[in-house]
């Protein structure tokens, strides 16, 4: 599908459309007949549009990992931990079977930061990875590894924002 070599991008940033990018390169591969798995990390709401969207793509598998509220550093709880370490198990299976042309680890990046996801079992999990499996990393704060191992880096990077302007989040834009 994507050729014999699968490659790993990491979407980073301050800026909007990380998750999106991700979810357009998902229908992509979809629309190519691949199998394709998405984890989400520590997302909070499950009311996210994107969710309800690839619902109805064939060959995709999502899996939403965390509580379903917004976490902070320094708010982490057992759950959080749990909740990451059940994510990284299926991302584990996953990215090193052979049986997922992509896998996008959502928000991934994140955990990471907060210390949910300990970034060193990521590296190995992406060291064993199959060869044709591509891989997406999401998430502010990519940590440096990832950033070295990746094939694509993108860096999103905020210059305008409506919230700037105190304009709420929209339906269909931000979640």
């Amino acid at each position: 599908m994507f050729g014999t070599k699968g490659l790993i991008h990491v979407y980073t940033g301050n800026g909007k459309g990380k998750t999106t990018a991700a979810f357009g390169l998902a229908v992509r591969a979809c629309g190519h007949g691949a199998k394709t798995a998405i984890v989400q990390f520590m997302k909070g709401s499950c009311v996210y549009g994107e969710l309800e969207g690839v619902k109805h793509l064939p060959g995709l598998t999502l899996i939403h990992t965390g509580r379903d509220v917004c976490i902070f550093m320094g708010e982490e709880n057992e759950e959080d931990y749990a909740e990451a370490a059940r994510g990284i198990g299926l991302a584990e299976e996953f990215i090193t079977s052979g049986d997922y042309d992509l896998v996008v680890l959502d928000e991934i990046n994140v955990a990471s930061d907060m210390g949910l996801v300990d970034s060193n079992k990521v590296v190995d999990i992406l060291r064993r990875k199959s060869p044709r499996t591509e891989v997406v990393l999401t998430g502010r704060n990519a940590p440096q590894d990832y950033i070295e191992m990746a094939d694509y880096v993108t860096e999103m990077r905020e210059i305008k924002h409506p919230f700037r302007k105190g304009l709420d989040e929209r339906a269909g834009t931000e979640y």
